[in-house]
């Protein structure tokens, strides 16, 4: 049987058995099959062993040689599709294909949900657009150059959904752009923009050995960033002037043979957490502070400019560059501090791009992002 038709046999198979199994999936259910017990005495479980039974026991080395050649295949959606459906064959199928595909920090791909809370590749930026619906208030983050370059092969990661209250403005991150319930398995987390600093927070679901700070007792919210812009009441031109302090980040990981936190799975870890914040706040262990990069004054077309390298092209106040702002006794090389870990800008109406590299992920920058779209009279 040909590789295509054989890896589009087991899609099939796996979107069949996705529906069956629905109501029992917990989070990220929708793109990898729950594992399922031999001892289960549920009759869709027996059902699902015994249709899964052939490709179950399809020899080790076979089963490594097939996901292998797959996931090289495929380095792009919707394509990546197909290494998605192996992952939702059967547990020994999940489990080698967790061990095949690799991080985005390592290949710079993203292939599962749990891709969207890891580092993003330290080669090259992952290139993402957000698009922006008024009427609803929404944000869809895709992945791709753009709307009119990618066509079909856009990728939907994340979706947030504007709420204005009286005190503040809430960015509420789903999954999904039809569900954004805090008690759904959708549910990521928010932007909470207060009228001086923009907290991102993300619940203890979302969670693994991440430093991070507690909110309330009661929710299980954590603080994972605070996004500052700094007032400008005197009016002087220029744009904004924004700095980020990333508290689930460490200084240490933009350092020679740093790291980043790196989830593996979507777990519960209140006490990892709480435990992780106090390690971040030692004096060897602070945590990582972005700014935005400097523009300079163009004499000839009267304006603030920055080199987008052509992925920014209409001029607005919202369009940012940020870099590291390592203190001197941290010891970070000058190239690390003047790499651009993530910009933003406009390229249409409603339409803007949004790249960024290690140590940030997907949901970080797309938090970070939408702190820019809310209305900052007195820092512009």
């Amino acid at each position: 049987m040909p590789l295509k038709s054989f890896v589009r046999e087991i899609g099939n198979m796996s979107k069949k058995f996705t529906k069956k199994e629905k109501h029992e999936c917990r989070r990220g259910g929708a793109y990898i099959a729950p594992d399922s017990s031999p001892l289960s005495s549920t009759a869709g479980s027996s059902t699902a062993l015994t249709e899964h039974g052939r490709w179950a026991n399809l020899p080790p080395e076979l089963l490594l040689d097939i996901i292998q050649r797959v996931e090289a295949r495929e380095t792009c959606w919707p394509g990546r599709g197909d290494v998605v459906a192996c992952a939702s064959v059967c547990r020994s199928w999940r489990q080698i294909t967790k061990e095949v595909v690799k991080t985005p920090e390592q290949c710079g791909f993203l292939t599962f949900p749990i891709s969207l809370k890891q580092p993003g590749s330290r080669d090259t930026p992952i290139e993402c657009f957000i698009q922006r619906e008024k009427a609803t208030s929404t944000y869809r983050l895709y992945m791709g150059l753009s709307p009119a370059l990618s066509g079909n092969l856009n990728k939907l990661l994340l979706v947030a959904k504007k709420v204005r209250r009286a005190t503040c403005t809430d960015f509420v991150i789903s999954l999904v752009g039809n569900d954004f319930s805090r008690s759904s398995n959708n549910y990521v987390g928010k932007l909470n923009q207060p009228p001086k600093d923009s907290l991102v927070r993300s619940t203890n679901r979302s969670l693994q050995k991440t430093h991070s700070r507690p909110v309330s007792p009661r929710k299980p919210m954590f603080i994972t960033a605070k996004i500052s812009y700094e007032l400008n009441v005197l009016r002087t031109r220029g744009p904004r002037r924004m700095k980020c302090d990333m508290y689930s980040i460490p200084a240490s990981a933009i350092g020679q043979g740093g790291t980043a936190p790196t989830p593996t799975a979507f777990t519960n870890c209140n006490d990892e957490a709480r435990l992780g914040f106090k390690t971040l706040k030692s004096a060897q262990n602070v945590p990582l502070v972005l700014r935005n990069k400097a523009p300079r004054w163009h004499e000839q077309l009267q304006c603030w400019c920055l080199n987008f390298k052509g992925r920014v092209t209409v001029a607005s106040v919202k369009n940012f560059q940020l870099v590291a702002a390592a203190e001197p006794s941290q010891n970070v090389a000058v190239p690390e501090q003047e790499k651009v870990i993530l910009q933003f800008g406009k390229i249409g109406k409603d339409i803007f791009t949004m790249d960024y590299r290690y140590p940030l992920s997907a949901l970080q920058a797309f938090a970070i992002s939408l702190s820019s779209f809310d209305t900052k009279p007195v820092c512009e």
